[in-house]
């Protein structure tokens, strides 16, 4: 009996290696968008989720500015009711803040948090979020960038 032919065409799986990767930077202004949606945006595409050639395995994200950080917005009681604890290591050393507390201080701190806590738990996420740019005000340092404007829905 003859062996059954095998097609000439032969599918192929397309990956993305990271020298194929060209990064564009994005910038996000973060004024009246709650603070859970922007970052579940931001880390996507740090991810490089909104690309077809998506690899987990390898860093396809983007570079984010995030701007206003000040002026991110937490809806219902999040501001008076979520805490953000840290402990030094001493006995009574627990550190106690509300996220609007830490919204008036380091800005910056709260999103970055949020972001980091939306990314896998892996060595490759600490890579990718230092793709990641937070500032309190307006201005940012990355004009010469060419920065493109990304909208959060």
């Amino acid at each position: 009996m003859p062996h059954s032919v095998v097609s000439a065409r032969r599918q192929t799986t397309l990956t993305t290696t990271p020298d194929g990767v060209e990064r564009k930077y994005y910038v996000v202004d973060a004024a009246g968008v709650p603070l859970g949606r922007l970052a579940v945006q931001v880390a996507n595409v740090l991810m490089g989720k909104h690309r077809p050639g998506y690899t987990p395995h390898i860093d396809t994200g983007e570079n984010i500015i995030v701007i206003n950080a000040k002026q991110v917005e937490m809806t219902g009681n999040k501001g008076e009711q979520n805490l953000k604890m840290r402990y030094t290591e001493y006995p009574g050393g627990l550190k106690v803040r509300t996220y609007a507390q830490v919204r008036e201080a380091k800005a910056e701190q709260l999103i970055s948090d949020a972001v980091r806590r939306m990314m896998p738990k892996n060595r490759l996420s600490r890579v990718m979020l230092k793709k990641l740019y937070v500032f309190d005000g307006k201005e940012h340092t990355f004009a010469a960038n060419k920065p493109v404007p990304m909208t959060v829905l």
